[in-house]
């Protein structure tokens, strides 16, 4: 789950990362009033859960409580790549003197936090890995260790930060950070820029946090912070449904029993030559029910040509899913083809089920491959 910038800040401020005061407006009115409280120039910045926020005019500098007012005018309502402005973080302007990047991330790769700090702040972290790699200290953390102080100067001094006050500093909030990320159940904290004052005081100008979704039990103050309404569409109406999708960009539907099976499935159809639209687990007990809501979300893609099933029974019977299938296609008016490999228990049921039905956009075909590319095929 992505927090927008001010949930991100709350919890840095929490474990005592240093930000700018500021306040949450969600009309020009109410920029005013935070402005005036703030008092002196303040930065007026969409909360949109994107980025490129700056360069589409989603962060405005406002001399007063007037100019805040007009500069909210300004950007409540703007379509940032896709996300719609509903709200402002009214925040006290900062004099910056330097801008430097500070992020952990969980390195899936190596199962450990991966600590990325540079002195080249204030841009994509993207643009220095490929322009100046040196600049760039990756570390990771032993989680059966956890955070130890050499840590903190490795990154410090391996970036080439000279202000001993600086080096203080930054350390203090990269053993914070440390702390907020695990004690969050996060999967990426980012400070992008982590700011020097002219007087040099260090702290967090920008928020980036991801948190876990399957801890979110364990953090209601946190699951509290979810903007339903900035999610995509079709994940919100799944979820909605009690089914496990995640939106992709491709024109071929998935469905499988199973995390790994969808995962393998997702997998396959690129093997074929397609593009997965789709994510999808109808969980290892699928049942007829299950497939309907399944299918309800998957067609309500618009760039979803083919719908592959597959399905390996254990827990799930084959002739469950196929009359799942057949009563989803009673039920809705789906056009597209829908391509079925059952395999496991009750397969051979299942796919008499369906040959039965003799449907004419359903294909049967008996292997996982074989399945993937007709649908591939179907969806072009």
């Amino acid at each position: 789950m992505d927090l927008h910038e001010y949930q991100g800040k709350q919890l840095f401020k929490q474990f005592g990362i240093p930000v700018s005061e500021g306040r949450l407006a969600a009309t020009p009115e109410e920029a005013r009033k935070a402005a005036e409280e703030i008092g002196g120039p303040v930065v007026v910045k969409a909360q949109v859960l994107t980025g490129g926020r700056g360069k589409a005019g989603g962060v405005k500098l406002a001399d007063d409580p007037a100019d805040a007012e007009q500069k909210a005018k300004e950007i409540i309502g703007l379509d940032i790549r896709g996300h719609v402005v509903e709200k402002v973080w009214i925040e006290s302007a900062s004099e910056i003197a330097k801008e430097y990047y500070l992020s952990i991330t969980f390195d899936r790769g190596v199962k450990q936090p991966l600590f990325m700090f540079t002195t080249q702040g204030g841009v994509e972290i993207e643009e220095v890995a490929a322009n100046d790699p040196d600049a760039l200290v990756r570390l990771h953390v032993d989680p059966l260790e956890g955070f130890q102080p050499w840590i903190a100067r490795r990154l410090v001094y391996g970036a080439g930060v000279e202000d001993a006050g600086e080096q203080k500093q930054i350390a203090d909030i990269i053993g914070k950070l440390y702390r907020c990320f695990v004690e969050s159940d996060a999967m990426l904290t980012e400070i992008n820029p982590l700011i020097v004052t002219p007087e040099g005081e260090v702290k967090a100008l920008d928020s980036k946090f991801t948190v876990d979704d399957s801890a979110l039990y364990r953090h209601p103050d946190i699951a509290e912070f979810r903007d339903t309404s900035a999610a995509d569409p079709l994940e919100a109406f799944a979820r909605e449904k009690g089914v496990v999708y995640v939106k992709l960009d491709g024109d071929v539907g998935i469905c499988g029993n199973g995390a790994g099976l969808s995962m393998s499935t997702v997998d396959v159809v690129v093997v074929a030559g397609g593009r997965p639209a789709n994510f999808c687990d109808l969980g290892g007990g699928g049942n007829a029910e299950g497939v309907v809501d399944a299918l309800e979300v998957i067609t309500r893609d618009p760039q979803v040509k083919s719908v592959l099933f597959n399905i390996f029974g254990g827990i799930t019977r084959g002739d469950e899913v196929a009359r799942g299938i057949l009563e989803a296609l009673d039920r809705m008016s789906i056009a597209i083809p829908i391509v079925v490999r059952l395999d496991g228990t009750n397969a051979e049921e299942g796919r008499k089920i369906l040959a039965e039905a003799a449907k004419s956009n359903l294909f049967v075909e008996p292997t996982m491959l074989e399945a993937a590319k007709k649908a591939v095929e179907l969806a072009r």
